[in-house]
């Protein structure tokens, strides 16, 4: 029969799958029972994108890319929550509010610990970085208990951080009180982590779209201004795909010119907001990049942007290069729909570029007569 406790963590983490908040959750050295009971409870396949353990030093150093000052640390716990939010931007459906989660402790083990038992617990947001610290009260609870103990309160962190109401509390003893410390961000600091690099994208789910689809239909340009031809090739190319989640996709960082500055892209954003359109604002200019942050989506280009993707010139003359950057891309479940466009003076379509057989199939083209791509090149 389940105890109290047991009903109301149950309760809770239904309450967790009914929100609309996705997460990626990294573990390291605790909270391992987190996982089964999120994983138990019918409707996790709405909230858990990735749960990763990383359990030995050297997966803890893979995923930080570095080695960790202090794996069982506050730092560490946010760095890692830092990593799995930005995973989860990329894994997550568009629209959808995004967490993540970062977890490392020092728990009693085997050999006994010289130093204080403890737990490390950070949640980001987009607007939010939540981390607390909990020093467990040594020879209180046997290893199994204080990972219990480390996992309400893991599960108590990913309710707060989805904005989930629950009256459970961890079992923790009075003299274990939680070390909290929040910061919160508008949407200027957000715009500024994106342009120094350290989120990869932000949402602006404008779209009234809610349907479940996960692959996105992306037009990228710059948008200086959006115009109705922008509109109508982003409806032609979600139709030839037979639906998708059409976004446009602004990036803030160019390949030749200066980063736009933060109130360029709040104009170029408010664009979007007043025709109800869903823009995504990245940090990447290129498209081989565009498709690690966007796997499995279709990006409308025009032909003239087919004629420097496979040129060998834009890759060092180097055509391996070229040929292993794009299979990269194709790998990541990306395809490109191409438009007809006037290159040079003379009008081009898919057709009549030479496009390597191994690629062939990530190329679709849209039909001259569903669209002729007649906007200039500053336009898209």
């Amino acid at each position: 029969m389940a105890t109290m406790t047991d009903s109301c963590r149950r309760a809770l983490v239904e309450a967790i799958h009914s929100s609309p908040t996705q997460a990626v959750i990294y573990l390291s050295g605790g909270a391992s029972q987190a996982l089964g009971w999120l994983m138990s409870v019918p409707g996790a396949s709405n909230t858990v994108l990735e749960s990763v353990v990383t359990y030995s030093r050297m997966s803890m150093i893979q995923l930080l890319g570095k080695v960790p000052a202090q794996a069982a640390s506050s730092q560490t716990a946010e760095e890692m929550a830092l990593l799995a939010y930005n995973r989860a931007l990329k894994l997550s459906k568009p629209g959808s509010p995004v967490l993540g989660v970062g977890f490392t402790g020092a728990l009693a083990s085997a050999q006994p610990k010289r130093g204080d038992h403890r737990f490390h617990v950070s949640t980001r947001t987009s607007d939010r970085f939540w981390t607390s610290t909990v020093t467990l009260t040594k020879g209180l609870r046997t290893r199994e208990q204080e990972d219990g103990v480390s996992s309400q309160y893991l599960i108590k962190a990913i309710a707060n951080a989805s904005k989930v109401p629950g009256t459970f509390v961890p079992d923790l003893s009075e003299s274990e009180v939680p070390d909290e410390y929040e910061k919160k961000f508008d949407e200027e600091e957000e715009l500024k982590q994106l342009l120094s690099g350290i989120i990869c994208f932000k949402v602006y789910p404008f779209s009234s779209d809610t349907s479940n689809v996960e692959r996105k239909i992306i037009l990228s340009g710059s948008f200086n201004p959006l115009h109705d031809g922008h509109l109508k090739l982003l409806e032609i190319a979600t139709s030839i795909c037979g639906g998708g989640y059409p976004c446009f996709e602004l990036s803030a960082v160019n390949a030749d010119k200066p980063p736009l500055e933060i109130p360029q892209i709040n104009d170029r954003v408010k664009q979007f907001e007043k025709v109800g359109k869903t823009v995504i604002v990245s940090n990447q200019p290129y498209f081989y990049k565009k498709a690690e942050l966007f796997p499995g989506s279709a990006f409308v280009i025009g032909a003239d942007t087919v004629a420097r993707l496979v040129h060998p010139k834009y890759y060092g003359n180097d055509y391996g290069k070229m040929l292993e950057i794009l299979l990269g891309c194709k790998n990541t479940g990306c395809t490109f729909l191409v438009g007809g466009r006037n290159v040079n003076g003379t009008f081009k379509v898919l057709e009549d570029f030479d496009i390597p057989a191994e690629l062939k199939d990530m190329f679709v083209p849209i039909p001259v007569e569903k669209f002729r791509m007649d906007i200039s090149s500053t336009e898209i």
